[in-house]
């Protein structure tokens, strides 16, 4: 089972596998693309509603690589329908790439190169430099705001 994000549709990807995608997707689209998510969903496209404890899953995981705050709601639920389907993600968006790959969701790429390497972001105050491993607004040490930072 293939689960597309918008890009799927964006950039006309073909399978002959079977294919899935989430309702939110549509409400991202417009023009042909929006065409093509409902030509798809008549010709047998599922439509995947995720359950509430697996998209708590995927806030964990992304939480856990620090690509949380870089995921929409829809990006969130993509994964999760992935995760549950145990399916294929199509996406060509770095952040969901790195979630899914942590939790052992596989991953293809449509119009650009996929990540080479899985990451955990650390985050980094732009006034003391002092790293932190999860999203905060603010440093809870002097009040500037934090950066994602690779770790690399």
């Amino acid at each position: 089972m293939h689960v597309l994000d918008s890009s799927a549709f964006i950039h006309e990807y073909h399978t002959s596998e079977q294919m899935a995608s989430v309702p939110a997707v549509e409400e991202e689209l417009e023009d042909e693309s929006a065409y093509r998510f409902d030509a798809m969903e008549g010709a047998g496209m599922h439509i995947h509603i995720p359950a509430d404890n697996t998209v708590e899953t995927i806030e964990r995981a992304a939480a856990e690589t620090g690509d949380r705050e870089e995921l929409s709601t829809t990006d969130v639920r993509l994964i999760a329908a992935a995760f549950e389907l145990d399916g294929t993600l199509v996406t060509d968006d770095y952040a969901m790439q790195n979630v899914a790959e942590h939790l052992g969701v596989v991953v293809e790429a449509i119009a650009r190169d996929g990540i080479t390497e899985q990451r955990d972001w650390r985050f980094q105050c732009q006034g003391c430099g002092r790293e932190f491993d999860e999203h905060r607004d603010r440093c809870p040490i002097c009040g500037s705001d934090l950066s994602r930072k690779n770790p690399a």
